[in-house]
């Protein structure tokens, strides 16, 4: 265990989702690396793992990473976790991830949940070649890359808010009316929702209800229209 950074897989919503492994391993590290610790706290005291834990997120990664290194130069060994799912995937760590390659130190990878994957598996549409793309622009570039991901001819899978949900959908509404969408809410969690149908037919579905959550949106290729997917 000694001189390695692992990168730990959490469960995206249900505790039941943590890896055998992934426990072990916890409890086997000096330290854990997470975006916030009250959050990883609430998963280690489930498991009853007590650890030293340390901040990493995207306000003070750069001076961290020199500090979690140090630390694994000397001997220890840690676990870097994200708040929910695998890190590294739209979530801070990437660059520890990288400095350590640089400095020659050994990353293990501890597969677990994610939920562009767990998205994707449940969403009937191709999956054979598909274009992840984080979090779409806010602002500056948003209308461009809507306008891009409107031909794009593989499977795209995006992340969205509780707050521009339905902004999206609306957009898409506007890119790619046709298009065979699927959006995931709150996914393993006890209130875990998905639809399915064109943006419009969401946006109906979705009526007055407020809908919060964190969402994992699907969008079917170009040539993949609702019709196709009638069975």
């Amino acid at each position: 265990m000694d001189n390695k950074l692992f990168i730990v897989s959490t469960p995206i919503g249900n505790l039941k989702d943590m890896t055998f492994r992934a426990v072990e391993t916890l409890k086997e590290v000096n330290l854990i690396a997470c975006e916030d610790t009250r959050t990883t706290s609430i998963l280690l005291n489930h498991y009853e793992i007590k650890k030293e834990l340390i901040s990493l997120n995207a306000v003070n990664e750069t001076h961290r990473i020199e500090n979690i290194l140090g630390r694994i130069e000397q001997g220890d060994s840690c676990a870097l976790v994200s708040d929910a799912g695998t890190p590294g995937i739209s979530d801070p760590g990437v660059r520890l991830i990288s400095a350590a390659i640089e400095r020659g130190i050994e990353v293990v990878p501890v597969p677990g949940a994610s939920a562009l994957i767990t998205a994707l598996t449940i969403s009937g549409l191709p999956t054979n070649s598909f274009v992840f793309e984080g979090f779409i622009p806010q602002k500056k570039g948003r209308q461009k890359k809507l306008k891009e991901l409107s031909e794009e001819e593989r499977t795209i899978v995006v992340y969205e808010s509780t707050y521009r949900i339905e902004k999206l959908l609306n957009e898409l509404k506007e890119h790619m009316p046709e298009r065979l969408v699927v959006v995931c809410r709150e996914l393993t969690k006890k209130f875990e929702e998905t639809w399915r149908g064109t943006p419009d037919e969401i946006l109906v579905s979705f009526g007055e209800k407020v809908t919060k959550g964190e969402f994992v949106v699907v969008i079917a290729p170009k040539e993949w229209k609702v019709k196709n997917n009638t069975h």
